[in-house]
């Protein structure tokens, strides 16, 4: 299937050269991520929370982690 393409214009707001973005191409969210490559502009949106949701995905891990306090040199109260 091919990506639609539109036309649009480019206009200035204040010191930004902006543009609207058609409704078909609207992204999700209220955030987004712009990079340039070559003469090309990638815009893409800002994706929250797909950590804790990839993570909830995965099974518990059965082995115990280690104590890390049980390593640390004991605290010289001078430098506190």
């Amino acid at each position: 299937m091919a990506t639609p393409e539109r036309h649009v214009r480019l206009f200035r707001n204040g010191r930004n050269q902006a543009l609207r973005i058609p409704r078909e191409f609207e992204l999700e969210g209220d955030e987004a991520i712009i990079r340039k490559e070559g003469d090309r502009l990638i815009l893409e949106p800002v994706r929250k929370g797909r950590l804790l949701a990839l993570l909830s995905t995965l099974d518990p891990i059965d082995e115990p982690f280690p104590d890390v306090d049980d390593d640390l040199p004991p605290l010289d109260e001078a430098s506190l």
